[in-house]
């Protein structure tokens, strides 16, 4: 006789496996009386779980959707089929899903036993991924640095700055951003006592994980993608500009990636600022006109001076 957890857990399992079950042949795959199978159903109910009671000749049970969805059970196989495809997600194959993906598959593959951990692995190590643009990010990295900012872990790494010298670090992990092109680290640095970013490609190995830190107030008031943004295409460069375009919203930030400038809407996002970097004026200028909108300059002074320059240019080019 199965226990009363064990029985719901495998009546929630069979519930799943087809869109409708008799109640008679559902209690009999549990061996227990059809009374006792309804008090189980009301037990899953009450734990929110969706399932629908039809009476007569072909009444039974069925799971449907909820308003909210319930946790889910997987077998080995579908177990390894989905962390198979949240790595794949990560590698930002279809955008605007790495970061879900990637939370998800640390919840995965954290709560999966050895045995199956063995035949994931194999399964990777068998895997050729096709070649994509853009540095390759290792999954088993991105978890490990997923699970130190969410269980808020200390992590120490060497790191390569742009020039491939090494050096290591010590930060206290806030959260992992994908660009689009790269996946960055925005960390706090304890030697340096201020907030960083690291491109995950540059670390070097697997991190070891530290001791667990309390939080600290996140910047650009918890938008990372933004903090991101300014760190690599606005702060780097020495000519830096902030302008006003006139479209929306929406259609500039499919254009602009974040790794090439911050947008921030304006006017209910009919209109957008934009915060970017270059370093000459002649790239921000070309780059600027290539956008092909109307836009205004509030900042630098020098930056209007060189597109009235390249304007005249061109109009003495086109008399």
């Amino acid at each position: 006789m199965l226990t009363s957890s064990t029985r719901l857990l495998r009546l929630l399992s069979l519930l799943q496996t087809r869109n409708h079950w008799m109640g008679q042949e559902l209690a009999e795959r549990l061996e227990v009386h059809p009374r006792t199978l309804r008090r189980d159903i009301d037990r899953l109910r009450q734990l929110g779980y969706p399932v629908h009671a039809s009476s007569g000749v072909a009444g039974g049970y069925a799971f449907r959707a909820g308003q909210a969805l319930p946790p889910l059970l997987l077998d080995d196989e579908e177990a390894l089929a989905v962390s198979i495809a949240l790595r794949t997600a990560t590698a930002g194959a279809v955008g605007g899903i790495e970061e879900p993906a990637l939370r998800a598959l640390v919840k995965l593959e954290q709560a999966m036993p050895a045995r199956l951990r063995q035949r994931l692995d194999a399964l990777r190590s068998a895997i050729v991924p096709m070649d994509r643009v853009g540095p390759v990010v290792d999954a088993s990295l991105l978890a490990t640095l997923a699970l130190a900012c969410r269980d808020q872990l200390r992590l120490g790494f060497t790191y390569q700055d742009i020039r491939g010298r090494s050096a290591e670090r010590s930060v206290e992990p806030q959260g992992v951003v994908h660009t689009g092109l790269r996946w960055y680290l925005v960390a706090w640095d304890l030697a340096r006592n201020d907030w960083r970013t690291f491109r995950i490609d540059r670390i070097v190995g697997l991190p070891t994980l530290g001791a667990h830190f309390s939080p600290r107030a996140s910047p650009e008031a918890g938008d990372l993608k933004a903090f991101v943004s300014r760190a690599v295409a606005v702060s780097p460069y020495d000519e830096q500009a902030r302008i006003v375009l006139h479209a929306p919203h929406a259609e500039m930030a499919r254009r602009i990636p974040p790794a090439a400038g911050l947008l921030t809407p304006l006017d209910g996002g009919q209109r957008c600022q934009l915060e970017c970097g270059a370093h000459a004026l002649d790239s921000l200028t070309y780059w600027l006109m290539a956008l092909d909108v109307d836009f205004d300059v509030l900042a630098p002074t020098s930056l209007k001076d060189r597109l009235r320059v390249a304007a005249e240019r061109a109009m003495r080019c086109t008399a």
